[in-house]
């Protein structure tokens, strides 16, 4: 005999993620969509890591020349801006369409003091790596423990 356990949140569950899909689909810029300059708008997809050292942020971003790519960081807001050419040469149509071409911004909020003159880019094979340092005061240092035993130097 199989045993079903009744969840009573399950259908909640179910909604709040169809939801929660439904505004990503709307706020996501969609492959193929123009902007107000005719130019077609599309979203790399991103990881962002956060080590102790450092934020790392990767985007993929295959077929987009490395000079063509925009890299600046304002304050605690990383942006990340670019164009993916379109291949279409002239004569041809498309039977199936699903590389997304044309332009691409992608801004990050870094939420941590970052060392703005250590930051790095590499671009390989398609794939754009940001790190950013985390300023020094922010990375964890050791704390020396003392017993009550012993003296503590002057100025402490």
């Amino acid at each position: 005999m199989n045993v079903i356990r009744f969840n009573p949140f399950a259908d909640v569950t179910t909604l709040r993620d169809q939801v929660n899909r439904l505004f990503d689909e709307v706020a996501a810029p969609r492959p193929g969509t123009r902007e107000g300059n005719g130019s077609r708008v599309w979203a790399p997809l991103v990881n962002v890591v956060e080590t102790a050292d450092a934020v790392v942020v990767t985007l993929d971003v295959p077929g987009v020349e490395r000079d063509g790519i925009d890299v600046q960081l304002t304050a605690d807001t990383l942006t990340i801006q670019g164009e993916r050419k379109s291949e279409r040469k002239e004569g041809e149509s498309y039977v199936h369409l699903e590389r997304p071409y044309g332009t691409f911004r992608r801004s990050f909020n870094i939420g941590v003091p970052v060392q703005a003159d250590r930051v790095t880019a590499t671009y390989r094979d398609g794939v754009l790596t940001v790190t950013l340092p985390k300023a020094e005061t922010l990375k964890p240092r050791k704390v020396q423990i003392q017993t009550s035993d012993e003296p503590v130097a002057a100025g402490q």
